[in-house]
C-alpha cells in the first residue's frame, strides 16, 4: 500500500502539472466534477485491490485529457462554453438587489451584502454592481472602479448602456 500510494501521488501530481493550471484553478461545476473524479479514482487505486496501477493511472490521465480537452473546446467554441459553464450574472444594477436573479441562483439577500462589506463598502448605493461568477465568487464593483463597464459584457441581464449616477459621481 505504501509504494501504490506513493506512486499513485506522484502520478496525480504528474497528470494534475500536465493537464494544466485551470484543473486547480477557480473551479466551475465542469472543473470541480473533474477534481472530485480524481480525488475519487485515487481513492479507488490506493484502496481497491481489484485496480491495478495501470488502470488507475489510465483512468487518471483520462479524466484529465478530458478535462483539457473540453477546456480546449470550450475556449474556441462559444456554444461548446455554454455547455459545461454557467454565464456570470449580475445580482445587483446601479444599487439596487435584482430579487428574481437572487432567487433564480438560490442566493440570499445577506450573502450579497456580506461581499459588498467584504470590499469595504457600506452601502448598496454606492456599488454599480454585484456578479455571480462562472465560479461561485461575488465580484464586487464600486461605482467609482466602474469606468466604462466593459468587464461586465458577457454578464446576464446587465445593460451596456451607462448606468445613472443617482446623484453620486
Amino acid at each position: 500500500m505504501l509504494i501504490i500510494g506513493s506512486v499513485s501521488y506522484a502520478a496525480l501530481v504528474l497528470v494534475l502539472r500536465a493537464s494544466g493550471k485551470r484543473t486547480l484553478g477557480q473551479l466551475n461545476a465542469f472543473d470541480f466534477i473533474v477534481t472530485v473524479a480524481l480525488g475519487s479514482t485515487l481513492a479507488t487505486i490506493l484502496l481497491s485491490a481489484d485496480v491495478t496501477f495501470a488502470q488507475g493511472f489510465t483512468a487518471l490521465a483520462l479524466l484529465a485529457s478530458l478535462q483539457f480537452i473540453v477546456a480546449w473546446l470550450s475556449a474556441r467554441w462559444p456554444w461548446v462554453r455554454s455547455l459545461v459553464t454557467a454565464r456570470p450574472v449580475a445580482l445587483v444594477i446601479d444599487g439596487e438587489l435584482q430579487g428574481s436573479q437572487l432567487r433564480r441562483n438560490r442566493l440570499t439577500e445577506s450573502e450579497v451584502l456580506q461581499a459588498i462589506r467584504s470590499t469595504g463598502s457600506g452601502a448598496v448605493s454606492d456599488i454599480a454592481a454585484v456578479v455571480l461568477e462562472t465560479n461561485g465568487t461575488l465580484s464586487v464593483i464600486p461605482r467609482s472602479a466602474l469606468g466604462g463597464g466593459s468587464a461586465l459584457s458577457g454578464v446576464e441581464n446587465w445593460s451596456d448602456s451607462p448606468l445613472p449616477t443617482n446623484g453620486t459621481p
